[in-house]
């Protein structure tokens, strides 16, 4: 599946992606450690309301979706790339085992979960998210630039 396929069946696959999300932040909140205190710092200088709620949960490879068009879909607009070092689902966080304690990851996955608050959860997030991935691709997506830039300015301060 292409970009244009993934943008143009988007109505078809954000019910799959949101029932996908849902269950792998499910697993994190229930098998994930709680934010450090430097974490909750972090947390809240990119914008996460009530930190105390998200959890990090330390995994060899971060879990792709099993369902063939979401998983040809997601591959497409690279919205997991082949080695992804971690994964935003709301109030659970994936973090690679080889990234675990990488304050600029965890900010950066931290200010994804901002933006699943302030675009009022999982399926605003990925409709949103899903839509810019297939329109200007990965890279160039605002919610992720935007997620770039706050964990920089975040670190660096």
């Amino acid at each position: 599946m292409d970009r244009e396929s993934a943008f143009n069946n988007l109505e078809e696959l954000l019910p799959l992606a949101a029932e996908w999300a849902m269950a792998q932040q499910q697993r994190v909140l229930c098998e994930g450690v709680p934010l450090s205190t430097d974490e909750i710092a972090d947390a809240r200088a990119v914008g996460v309301r009530n930190p105390e709620r998200v959890r990090l949960l330390r995994v060899d490879s971060i879990p792709v979706p099993a369902h063939p068009m979401l998983k040809a879909a997601a591959a497409s607009i690279n919205f997991i790339t082949a080695t992804p070092s971690g994964l935003a689902l709301e109030n659970g966080i994936f973090v690679r085992s080889d990234r675990w304690g990488d304050r600029e990851l965890i900010a950066h996955e931290l200010a994804h979960t901002a933006q699943y608050q302030r675009l009022g959860g999982v399926v605003p997030f990925l409709q949103t998210y899903i839509l810019q991935c297939a329109t200007v691709g990965y890279q160039q997506a605002p919610l992720e630039l935007e997620a770039t830039a706050k964990a920089e300015q975040v670190c660096s301060g």
